[in-house]
């Protein structure tokens, strides 16, 4: 009887044990998992959203005087003199020379949210006050020529803003596309729901292209991405997405983590590109539907787009290695392959600017989907997802109720497929395809040049470039590398509201066009040089420019 008792009283106890052990196994294994999550992200802030989130909202505002301003990096007062007299000649330079443009720029930023944005962020916010108040060049032109174009107060300058990517054969090419689109689109006219009969031959022309099955319309790249995403959930029956730190797939909320989106991402997760680490991740975790490749992060991996806003040092890099990221596109897309992740190529922004057929056919790596936008829509907005035929369907033949819905009123709008056909066609011509002979030759001869100018001109700037789209770098620390843009502006160059962070060429810049650009962009920087912002104590460094700039902070936040 004490036996049976005895062993009574021992059958709980050891369930209860083997439970314990059941539950510790598991929590071990979760906790080895999410070890792993982390140990794939980037260490960067950009790397860890929700933390990037949390120091956005402790960092506070604050202003130089403008004293102050011209002295941030402790220069000698003679210095200090230097750049106070340059800054003026400037601002009396872009007052007289831009006054119209600007004069509509500021009256139409009062009922414009974009251009309080960007007029709020084109250099660190301590420097920003005093800038625009004297070095606005306005945001209005009124015409464009070949790699030109002209403000309202009549001033030619060479496009160096590409019209965020839109612009690759040339602004005059657009505009006989649109017309082209406009003119075979007439006889219909804006009518919607149904379709007008060049859609057919789009959809003949962008799969051969692609290589894909089926494909879909929408009216930007940001909703291309948001059906491409959601596609891959609905087939793949998991929750989560992979984007790479730095990488910019549109404005969405799933797939733009931390500062920007007042709202967590909870499905995302945010990995290091480029990353042994990231490949475990993918062939262990069993939630990931597909994963998000933005092929122009293989110009500045693990960092985000680059803006002379965030400049606060000289410690942006950049620089491509097509090798590398073919190798390692090729890597993911096998880790994807085995694990069942579909894996997207967003090239809304390198689409047709590589290669006519986009990233894959550029680094010889297929996806399962690729989304296209920007120049596709022939100068008009546009956006298309194209994919394999089991992973584009919308509904499931064994579950009628069971639909992945995406409509939109403006999808597949006549004048808008009429322009993309007058696009597509052009491809195909002997124009079309000379664009692409020897293009990354050309162009990185081209960035060769510009740096074997900048050297013998003994300023501390360099360039990088992916093909066609460039990043400036800076060699020297230093607080005030975003001033070059406002000189770049001066010699008659005009580049985007993010400055040097990005360049982007159409393809039809001649040598001479080019040779032109490269001899003002010089002439800019060496104003700037000898205007003394780019004055440097040899005692400092990016680390000790970034802790000085922590301790204004920390000082700011106590009200000091």
């Amino acid at each position: 009887m004490e036996a049976n008792l005895t062993a009574v009283v021992a059958q709980p106890a050891a369930l209860w044990g083997a439970g314990a052990l059941a539950v510790a196994a598991a929590a071990a294994t979760k906790g080895r998992a999410r070890l792993m999550l982390s140990r794939a992200k980037h260490r960067s802030l950009a790397g860890h959203a929700r933390m990037s989130r949390r120091v956005a909202g402790l960092i506070p505002a604050w202003s130089y005087s403008d004293q102050r301003f011209f002295r941030a990096d402790g220069a000698p007062d003679d210095v200090a003199r230097q750049r106070e007299a340059g800054f003026a000649r400037l601002s009396a330079l872009y007052k007289q020379r831009f006054a119209r443009t600007a004069a509509m720029t500021k009256e139409a930023a009062q009922g414009l949210s974009d251009l309080q944005f960007t007029g709020a962020y084109r250099v660190p916010f301590q420097f920003s006050r005093l800038v625009r108040e004297n070095l606005s060049a306005g945001s209005f032109l009124q015409s464009s020529d070949g790699v030109t174009i002209t403000d309202l107060d009549g001033n030619r300058l060479y496009d160096c803003a590409g019209s965020y990517g839109v612009n690759l054969m040339g602004f005059d090419a657009y505009k006989r596309m649109i017309a082209e689109g406009a003119a075979q689109a007439a006889e219909l006219g804006p009518v919607l729901g149904a379709y007008h009969p060049v859609v057919a031959d789009n959809v003949a022309r962008l799969k051969a292209i692609s290589g894909m099955d089926e494909l879909s319309f929408h009216m930007s790249g940001t909703e291309a991405v948001m059906q491409a995403v959601r596609l891959a959930r609905y087939h793949t029956k998991r929750s989560h997405v992979v984007r790479f730190c730095g990488a910019y797939h549109g404005w969405w909320g799933d797939v733009q983590p931390g500062v920007g989106n007042p709202t967590p991402a909870d499905y995302t997760y945010t990995l290091a590109d480029m990353s042994e680490k990231t490949l475990k991740v993918l062939a262990t975790r069993k939630n990931i539907a597909c994963v998000l490749v933005n092929p122009l992060q293989a110009l500045h991996p693990n960092s985000g787009a680059p803006s002379d806003s965030a400049l606060v040092d000289s410690s942006r890099k950049a620089g491509f290695d097509k090798a590398a990221y073919a190798e390692w596109l090729k890597r993911l897309a096998e880790t994807c392959r085995a694990n069942g992740i579909v894996l997207i190529f967003d090239d809304v922004f390198v689409g047709f600017r590589l290669a006519r057929g986009g990233s894959a056919e550029y680094f010889g790596v297929q996806p399962d989907m690729v989304t296209y936008g920007k120049t596709l829509g022939g100068g008009l907005p546009v956006g298309v997802l194209c994919g394999r035929a089991e992973l584009m369907k919308r509904y499931r033949d064994d579950k009628p109720v069971d639909i992945c819905f995406a409509r939109g009123t403006f999808n597949s709008h006549p004048y808008v497929m009429g322009a993309m056909n007058a696009f597509l066609r052009t491809l195909d011509t002997d124009e079309g395809r000379a664009l692409y002979e020897g293009l990354d030759e050309r162009w990185n001869g081209r960035a060769a040049l510009m740096n074997a100018k900048l050297a013998a001109a003994g300023v501390p700037v360099a360039v990088s470039n992916l093909s066609s789209i460039w990043t400036v770098s800076y060699t020297q620390p230093s607080r005030y590398n975003w001033m070059l843009q406002y000189y770049l502006r001066a010699e008659g160059l005009a580049l985007s509201w993010v400055g040097t962070g990005r360049l982007i060429f159409s393809l039809n810049y001649t040598d001479a066009d080019f040779a032109e650009v490269v001899e003002r962009f010089v002439r800019a920087a060496k104003a700037m040089q000898a205007d003394g912002w780019w004055w440097h104590n040899p005692g400092i460094t990016n680390k000790l420019i970034r802790r000085g700039i922590l301790k204004e902070m920390w000082a700011a936040k106590r009200g000091r």
